[in-house]
């Protein structure tokens, strides 16, 4: 199942990484969109720090710069779980600054705006199933069960007095 794996990480990082380079390196295209959501980031992003920059086009920039990262790093099979969480996360305010189709009034444009923030929201759910994914291996409950059964087992064998008498 490895190949299937690899495949769809790569299919799915592409649009991080071509979308992600064209906003890192053209960020003022974007930064217009962006404000309304910037400006609403601006109070927790100075609460973090003062010095932390706040204006459209820088946080563009660094919005595509997590995409390219975190798409390359889906791609290529490399701390998968933690680029699919950095993807999502910079989804949203890329999807809720893009593709606001409840703010749209033409039909023609709302309807577009409609069909991309669904792909986005089918982008979202797929990384999401990306971050979840533990490649076939048993997750940390279910090991720690098997490891409390063999012990017990163990136990009651190597025993001289029965458990249940103790």
């Amino acid at each position: 199942m490895r190949p299937v794996r690899t495949a769809a990480r790569s299919m799915l990082a592409a649009i991080f990484v071509v979308q992600g380079w064209s906003a890192f390196t053209n960020p003022g295209r974007l930064a217009g969109k962006a404000t309304k959501i910037t400006e609403r980031l601006e109070p927790g992003i100075k609460a973090i720090h003062p010095n932390l920059p706040t204006e459209a086009e820088t946080l563009v920039r660094v919005n595509g710069a997590a995409q390219v990262a975190g798409g390359l790093l889906l791609a290529t099979g490399h701390a998968t779980r933690p680029a699919a969480l950095l993807l999502a996360g910079s989804l949203v305010p890329t999807t809720l600054a893009g593709h606001a189709f409840w703010e749209v009034e033409d039909p023609a444009e709302r309807a577009q705006q409609r069909i991309n923030f669904l792909k986005n929201m089918g982008l979202f759910g797929g990384l999401v199933l990306a971050a979840l994914d533990k490649e076939g291996r048993p997750d940390l409950r279910w090991r720690a069960g098997r490891t409390y059964k063999r012990a017990k087992k163990h136990l009651k064998d190597s025993s001289p007095i029965p458990l249940h008498h103790r």
